[in-house]
């Protein structure tokens, strides 16, 4: 078996200050990918680095401060690619795709577009782009699995208050439809597989405590293409786990 996680960690070094290196050491994923590590090379913590049992790659934003993915994984991957061969959406450092002999596996830090309508079509071009990269890696007869924050939740049961938020973006119907898309070219939300129930959230926003009374969004994901579904045994979200306003979500394959 092996275990696959994916956190949005807001900050890794505000993370590593809220217990980040406890956690990590006491669960022992065997894979785990970050994003929003909003950190450049030389600022990467020496405790992180010297990791012995991981590998880590990483992908930097050209503004510092901002985005930014890392993969820590005890298996090496067979090769490491970062982004999509794409100057507008490489310089921001949201991709870092490994291959392993068995299986493909996208970190991707997806944009948010709630700035601004610029952003927001930004967004939907990275995602049309990514679906492209996807399908291209699924040609390839492995199991693709492409997990991170995808800054969108896909139905009214991944958040708490769907009526309240359709009309901002993270909930647009445009947004959503991408989802569908994928949905209708094969790729399977692992999550759903294994629960079908409401109040599952991955994100809370910090303001009002609504992590508290559990107020929140799903918007961390594994997809898998469909093909090769049979080879995840279980898919979870660790909503008891701290140390961001985003909990690690897994999947755990049987290769």
């Amino acid at each position: 078996m092996l275990t696959i996680w994916s956190w949005n960690v807001n900050g890794l070094r505000a993370a590593m200050n809220k217990g980040f290196l406890d956690t990590l050491l006491t669960e022992k994923p065997d894979i785990i990918g970050l994003q929003e590590t909003k950190l450049q090379e030389e600022q990467i913590p020496t405790e992180v680095l010297g990791l012995k049992d991981y590998h880590n790659y990483w992908s930097f934003a050209e503004r510092k401060g901002y985005s930014g993915v890392c993969l820590l994984t005890k298996p090496k991957p067979l090769s490491v690619k970062h982004g999509f061969d794409t100057p507008q959406f490489d310089t921001e450092g949201r991709i870092v795709i490994a291959e392993y002999e068995r299986f493909y596996l996208f970190n991707i830090y997806f944009p948010n577009g709630q700035m601004n309508d610029g952003r927001l079509q930004y967004k939907l071009a990275f995602y049309d782009r990514c679906l492209e990269v996807m399908q291209a890696h699924r040609k390839q007869g492995k199991a693709v699995l492409v997990t991170g924050d995808y800054n969108t939740a896909h139905k009214p049961i991944d958040l708490a208050r769907p009526k309240a938020n359709e009309n901002y973006s993270g909930f647009l119907p445009i947004e959503r439809a991408w989802l569908d898309k994928i949905v209708e070219n094969g790729w399977v939300d692992t999550f759903r597989q294994f629960n079908p129930n409401p109040d599952q959230y991955s994100w809370w926003h910090y303001i009002g405590n609504r992590r508290a009374s559990n107020v929140g969004w799903r918007i961390d994901y594994f997809f898998i293409n469909k093909e090769h579904l049979s080879i995840v045994k279980n898919a979870g979200i660790r909503q008891d786990i701290y140390g961001s306003d985003h909990c690690p979500v897994y999947v755990i394959l049987e290769l």
